[in-house]
């Protein structure tokens, strides 16, 4: 899928699927990514160490898989979002915002980049702008641009409403470990007091036509994030759906010829 096909798609009450790409840094994979069913990857740039230059060539080579490539940016700033959108990304992901002066920032990038200061400001606030020429022009521009906000903490959280006011949002991103962290619970992910906020944020946001991606990690948690209504559904990482492919098939293959199991180590894969 491309940004309009996603959007498409989520605008018509569908669903989406993709992962996380935390460790791939290579572009030789595209043959495996285009069988993969996926319609989009989130490239992460906040925990992952990534330049310009990766960001860009895994950009180009998601594309031309069919896969739509959506950045997560390290902060929520506008020019990490200019940043993304010039490296050929169908959209950004503003990790952890919990103001909405933060959001109208990065949503006024990703929606009209390159208008740039009291421009920009007065068209992501009174929709003014240098001219109706201009405006055609940015909507065009930006037809298939995707901006998803980070409701990770339970400040975030609170502000939710607030934050939708802002428009133009076509997601809305909770982190679990984040959030689970912040409400005092880290990583319980099935705790029930985790699971209402999750409860709320997709009610909330539905009621805006706003989308949620939750990133989880298993097919069991991913089950339950499409049970409680998360449209945008990001389901683990590339670095966990190879550790669990090889696991699961030399697990067979070892049973399969008799031999004692493999001792496992712990999983070493950060949840983020």
């Amino acid at each position: 899928m491309n940004g309009v096909e996603i959007k498409e798609t989520l605008g018509s009450g569908g669903r989406v699927f993709g992962c996380m790409l935390s460790a791939m840094g290579v572009t030789r994979f595209r043959s495996a990514l285009a069988g993969s069913t996926m319609d989009f990857v989130v490239i992460d740039s906040e925990h992952g160490s990534r330049d310009r230059k990766e960001i860009q060539e895994l950009c180009t080579m998601l594309r031309d898989a069919g896969i739509a490539p959506i950045v997560r940016i390290p902060i929520p700033l506008s020019h990490w979002v200019a940043m993304a959108l010039d490296a050929g990304a169908a959209g950004v992901l503003v990790p952890y915002c919990e103001t909405v002066e933060e959001v109208r920032e990065c949503v006024a990038t990703a929606k009209f980049h390159p208008l740039k200061g009291e421009y920009l400001t007065r068209a992501i606030t009174t929709g003014e702008f240098p001219s109706e020429k201009t405006k055609q022009y940015l909507e065009k521009r930006h037809e298939d641009s995707i901006v998803i906000i980070g409701i990770e903490s339970e400040p975030a959280y609170e502000r939710l409403e607030s934050i939708l006011d802002v428009g133009l949002i076509d997601g809305i991103f909770v982190g679990p470990n984040d959030m689970t962290t912040s409400l005092g619970i880290p990583d319980e992910v099935t705790n029930e007091t985790y699971l209402d906020v999750l409860r709320g944020v997709i009610d909330t946001s539905e009621k805006y036509g706003v989308p949620v991606m939750i990133h989880q990690q298993t097919i069991d948690t991913s089950k339950t994030a499409i049970e409680l209504g998360a449209r945008f559904v990001m389901h683990s990482s590339d670095a966990r759906l190879m550790q669990d492919a090889m696991r699961k098939d030399f697990a067979e293959l070892r049973s399969a010829a008799g031999a004692a199991s493999a001792e496992q180590s712990e999983d070493t894969i950060e949840t983020v």
